[in-house]
């Protein structure tokens, strides 16, 4: 027998969870948004009329678009869908080593790392690709570290109502690897721990047994 796919039922969420942040009006143009890149390559001390960075006004804009998308996404729309059909399954799911790049809302540089995701559920469950989407969607915004992992949790909190959540984050920043202090491979490693996670100390120490035992 096929799964049965329901929306979970949807109550009080804070606003980043069920909505896309609302864009500034009025919003920029792209000819504005290619004008202000012209304008850096100046103030960096390049010629903008340069054969090489001629088009690279257009390049960044509709990288940024890429980039960026998590600001025309839901997350509530990503974790909409849930499976009922679990044979009474209410132990840990976790998706491990889930890979992101994000941008620092600070200084506007990469930081690329890892998510591990986990959550107890009371009689449904999500696709696992839901959770993978769902950090992309705070991901591809301009974040802080803290910030992005408080962000998975509530959202899994709020719209799948688990009996526990963990969220456990490794990045390395370039804001800090590339200028600064300059020290590559230095990894910030954050952690939200809800409900039962949060409650028990075992489930605690569980939860990143798994995480740490498939890691070389």
């Amino acid at each position: 027998m096929d799964a049965i796919v329901k929306p979970w039922p949807k109550g009080p969420a804070t606003d980043h969870v069920h909505n896309a942040p609302r864009p500034v009006s009025p919003r920029p143009s792209r000819d504005e948004a290619e004008a202000a890149v012209r304008t850096l390559i100046a103030y960096i001390g390049d010629d903008p009329n340069r054969e090489g960075v001629l088009d690279t006004p257009k390049r960044v804009v509709g990288a940024y678009e890429e980039l960026y998308r998590g600001y025309r996404e839901s997350p509530a729309d990503v974790l909409d869908r849930t499976f009922s059909e679990t044979a009474a399954y209410d132990d840990l799911v976790l998706v491990r080593d889930i890979t992101f790049n994000s941008a620092c809302e600070h200084h506007m540089m990469p930081f690329t790392g890892r998510a591990h995701v986990a959550y107890m559920p009371i009689d449904k469950v999500v696709g696992l690709s839901k959770l993978a989407r769902l950090v992309d969607v705070y991901a591809r915004r301009l974040q802080t570290q803290e910030h992005m992992n408080s962000q998975i949790a509530t959202a899994i909190e709020e719209v799948l109502k688990p009996r526990g959540v963990a969220v456990m984050i490794e990045a390395e920043h370039t804001c800090m690897s590339l200028r600064g202090v300059e020290k590559p491979g230095a990894l910030t490693v954050t952690t939200q721990f809800r409900g039962t996670f949060r409650d028990d100390p075992n489930e605690q120490l569980r939860f990143l047994s798994l995480v740490r035992g498939g890691q070389r």
